[in-house]
């Protein structure tokens, strides 16, 4: 014989654990330090700098 499932415990039980798993998310994002994301941020603004420099440019547009 099959189980009963109650729809809407099915559906609150969806939504809990999409908004665990966003919040989580959120835990991760806020709670870092402020020191630690300025250096996140630093080291990859000085890494796009770094790649913007090794391109080569000819002047010339593709038009």
């Amino acid at each position: 014989m099959t189980e009963i499932v109650n729809l809407n415990r099915v559906r609150k039980a969806k939504a809990r654990a999409e908004k665990a798993k966003q919040a989580d998310a959120k835990r991760v994002q806020h709670g870092t330090p402020k020191n630690l994301r300025k250096l996140e941020q630093a080291k990859k603004d000085k890494a796009e700098q770094s790649l913007a420099g090794h391109r080569l440019e000819n002047g010339e547009t593709d038009n």
